[in-house]
Order: C-alpha cells, then sequence, then structure tokens
C-alpha cells in the first residue's frame, strides 16, 4: 500500500532538494568571490624614463579597465627605504634588477617597458584571478592578507583609491574594507580615522590629485569622488615620518656600469694628459736628472686634480639635486642627460676621423693653452705642482666637463653620501693614466718626449674609444638599461 506524503512534508523535502543541489555551487560562488582580485606587486622608480612609460598605464589606465584589479607599489627611488624590498624580491622570484617590474608570482613577471606596455593585458586577460606575491615567495589572497606585514612602504592602488603605507600602525581589515568596498561611509561608521586635506601622488613623470583623505592609523587613504559626510579635513596634522633611509647598494649597483664607462671616457682624454706632460717637461727642466723631484711633483700635481675634481662632482650633483624638485624635471633631466652624451660621442668619433686640436667639447680650446702652459712653465717644486694642479683644473674643465656632468646627473637621484664612494671611484678611475704616465717617466722605461710622441700618435684612437664608451652610456641611459 503505497503511503501518499502530506503536502507540507513534500515541500519540505522539495526545498531540502534545491538547497542541497544549489548549495555547493553556492559554495563553490563564495569562494570564487573570495579569490577573483587580480592582485600584482609593482616596482618603478620617480625619475626613471622606462617607468613614466608604464606609470600611467599601470596605476591609472588599467585600474579603470579591469575592477578587480589591484596594484601594490613599491617606488624604490625617492622613497629609498624599498631598495631593500626590490632586492628581496628580485632575488626570491630571480627577476633580475630592471625597473619597472610587475611579479604576478613564481616565474611570473614582466620587466623593462617594453615587455610591460606589450604583454601587461594580455596578462591579465589570461587569468581569472590572482594571489599577492609575498617577499617570501609564496602567495597569499588579498582578502587574507595583513596589510601591516607587507615589508617596507607600498602604496595599493584599486579603481580610484588609494591606500599609502607611512609608518608601521594602522587597522589592516578596515583599510581593505576601504579599497574593496564602494559605500565608505558605511565602512567608517564607529571607526577611528582622521579627516585631512589629500596629498598629492608622485608618479615618474606626472603627478595624479585626489579628492578627499583620511589617516587610519600610520596610512593615508585617499579617493576621488563625492566627500562623504564626514567631519571636514583637521588642518595641520602632521603625517607619520618615514625610517631614515637605508644603504641604496641596490641602485648604485645598477648604476656602476655608466659611471665607470664615463670615468673611463675622462680618463683617456688626451687633455689631461698634454696637461701632465707639461708639467713633467717644467720640472725636469728645471731639476735635469733629478727623478724624486720629478715623482713627488707629478703626484702632487695629481694629488690636487683628484681633490678638486671631487669637489666639482659634489657640487654638479647638489645642482642638479636642487633643480629637480619637481617629478617631471627628473625625466627630462636623464632625457637630456642622454642626448649630451651621444653628442659628445659623435664629437670624439669626428676627432677621430679628421682630428684637429681643439676641438670643442672634446680637447682644451686653443685660446686657453698659451696661459695654461705659461703657468706650469713656472712649477719648480712639489708644492709648486700642487698648487698649480688646484689652479690647472679650471683649464681642464672644458675638455673634461661633459663626461663628468652627465656622471653627476645620474648620481643626482641619489643620497649625497651614498655618492662618496662612487665618486671618489670616478676619480680613481680619472688620474689612473696619469699615476701611469709619472711612474713610467720616474722609472726611466720612456722619457717625457716619448709619452708625449705615443700620445700624438694614439690620439685619433683615444678619441674613438671615448666617443664609443659616450654614445654608449647615452643609449644605455635612453633605453633605460643597466
Amino acid at each position: 500500500m503505497t503511503r501518499k506524503l502530506p503536502l507540507f512534508t513534500g515541500l519540505i523535502l522539495v526545498a531540502c532538494l534545491l538547497a542541497t543541489f544549489f548549495g555547493l555551487p553556492s559554495q563553490s560562488f563564495a569562494q570564487e568571490t573570495q579569490e577573483d582580485y587580480m592582485a600584482v606587486i609593482y616596482f618603478t622608480g620617480i625619475g626613471c624614463q622606462n617607468c613614466a612609460r608604464t606609470d600611467p598605464m599601470i596605476l591609472e589606465e588599467l585600474s579603470g579597465e579591469y575592477p578587480n584589479l589591484i596594484i601594490l607599489e613599491y617606488e624604490i627611488y625617492d622613497l629609498e627605504q624599498n631598495a631593500p624590498v626590490f632586492e628581496e624580491y628580485s632575488r626570491m622570484y630571480d627577476t633580475g634588477f630592471d625597473v619597472p617590474l610587475i611579479i604576478f608570482g613564481k616565474e611570473q613577471y614582466l620587466s623593462n617597458a617594453g615587455q610591460i606596455s606589450g604583454n601587461m593585458r594580455n596578462s591579465l586577460n589570461d587569468m581569472d584571478y590572482n594571489q599577492v606575491a609575498l617577499i617570501d615567495g609564496s602567495s597569499i589572497d588579498f582578502q587574507e592578507l595583513d596589510l601591516l606585514s607587507m615589508p617596507g612602504y607600498l602604496k595599493i592602488w584599486h579603481q580610484n583609491k588609494i591606500a599609502m603605507k607611512m609608518g608601521p600602525e594602522g587597522d589592516s581589515a578596515l583599510l581593505k574594507s576601504l579599497i574593496l568596498e564602494e559605500d565608505l561611509t558605511e565602512t567608517l561608521k564607529g571607526k577611528d580615522y582622521i579627516p585631512i586635506e589629500p596629498e598629492t601622488v608622485w608618479l615618474s613623470g606626472k603627478d595624479v590629485e585626489f579628492d578627499n583623505a583620511i589617516l587610519v592609523g600610520d596610512w593615508v587613504f585617499q579617493w576621488n569622488g563625492d566627500r562623504m559626510e564626514i567631519a571636514p579635513p583637521v588642518a595641520g596634522v602632521a603625517l607619520p615620518g618615514l625610517e631614515t633611509p637605508p644603504h641604496d647598494a641596490v641602485r648604485h649597483n645598477v648604476t656602476l656600469a655608466k659611471i665607470i664607462s664615463l670615468a673611463l671616457v675622462d680618463a683617456v682624454n688626451p687633455c689631461a694628459f698634454a696637461v701632465l706632460i707639461l708639467l713633467l717637461t717644467a720640472i725636469l727642466t728645471y731639476n735635469p736628472g733629478n727623478r724624486r723631484s720629478l715623482l713627488l711633483a707629478g703626484l702632487m700635481f695629481i694629488a690636487a686634480i683628484f681633490a678638486m675634481y671631487f669637489i666639482y662632482g659634489l657640487v654638479f650633483i647638489k645642482f642638479f639635486q636642487l633643480i629637480q624638485a619637481l617629478s617631471t624635471v627628473k625625466v627630462y633631466l636623464f632625457n637630456a642627460l642622454a642626448v649630451a652624451a651621444i653628442i659628445f660621442g659623435i664629437l670624439n668619433i669626428r676627432d677621430s676621423i679628421r682630428y684637429k686640436p681643439g676641438g670643442i667639447g672634446t680637447e682644451m680650446p686653443l685660446l686657453l693653452r698659451p696661459k695654461m702652459q705659461a703657468l706650469i712653465a713656472r712649477v719648480t717644486s712639489p708644492r709648486g705642482a700642487f698648487i698649480t694642479g688646484l689652479l690647472v683644473t679650471l683649464f681642464l674643465l672644458p675638455c673634461t666637463i661633459g663626461p663628468y656632468v652627465i656622471a653627476a646627473g645620474i648620481l643626482s637621484v641619489f643620497d649625497m653620501m651614498a655618492n662618496i664612494p662612487i665618486l671618489l671611484l670616478y676619480n680613481l678611475i680619472f688620474v689612473i693614466p696619469m699615476l701611469v704616465i709619472v711612474g713610467i717617466v720616474y722609472l726611466g722605461l720612456r722619457g717625457v718626449k716619448d709619452v708625449e710622441e705615443w700620445k700624438n700618435r694614439h690620439i685619433t684612437k683615444l678619441h674613438l674609444v671615448a666617443g664609443i664608451l659616450m654614445i654608449f652610456v647615452g643609449v644605455a641611459l635612453l633605453m633605460g638599461w643597466v
């Protein structure tokens, strides 16, 4: 005998079956919602000309095109505190030290402006979500990430919002809600925050303005759109201070090849050789056969040139730092330095093909040579050689200043104290050939006349080497090569 179920009981069973049937997809959907954000790590640098090509695309355009894209940005030029973070990420993910750099995860990254501009959209189109790549090589969903645990001073971009870490304190859960939620008024109800005036956010080559800003612990959160119904900005609120920048060896490492190349250009400059030969001739004329006087005078002369050029380098670097108040200037500065290097290179190659003494930008002008010769001719002692060396640097500058100014411009993006070892290395390379000449003459391996004849025979080759090196540096600056 068939027993009929009451209608109410049947409805309950049907409801249970429907709940069971749709429950699994619902759970799956919840999990998908939890992981549907595409988070990427982005390393950039204010003043990097290649970064100026990618910053607007990554931090502005793509945020509008991909509503679920979250960009965790580390700027490493102005915020030198982020340089160690860049180094650790580069080592962990084996990316090299190129900026700009996008890291998706293990063996998934894009470096340099060409790769990023050409492949970033394709990479995003091929993924449904992406977890945050952590500095230890692991990854985690953005919604589960403890923002306070992230190293360095990062900026988090999402649509028309930005959260900027200024210190160790903050509310990770609140910050993530502000970044992800649309109704910020509801999110901030009952929360601790301070309304502040919006801060300009600098990118490489431009800046971004926001309409609203609040301080959440040591984090500045800014967004565009209508102001919420919150208290007006509190005037005079001091933002949390950043820690003292660490040694920026990472950035100097990626610049060292350019600096050494420029130093080599100065080192093979025939102008410096000619001045030293004049000095040695004057010393030998006054003290014939006295090698000790020749050695001491030569060393004192070189020491004076080394000291004065080091001071000039500090002055040049400081000058460039003063004119870089705006980030846009940095981009134009590097482009101008690159063009100048290429021009100096072409001028040197011109002199290697058709040599003419006193070439503009490559040798000491003929007008200055008689005055310099008269000054050097009066040198009779090591003390006089040192004093003369200090003065002679003014005559040397017109033919050696090109590479040195370009090197100073490159180094101007670094802290002055961190520049001192690099500047010492540059000037050591610059005077090494002069030290070699003094040593050869002192040991009697060659006479002063022999050295002068060697210089005259090979002067076009010296200009050719200098030209090739200068063009290499110029192209490297334009292309952003290491």
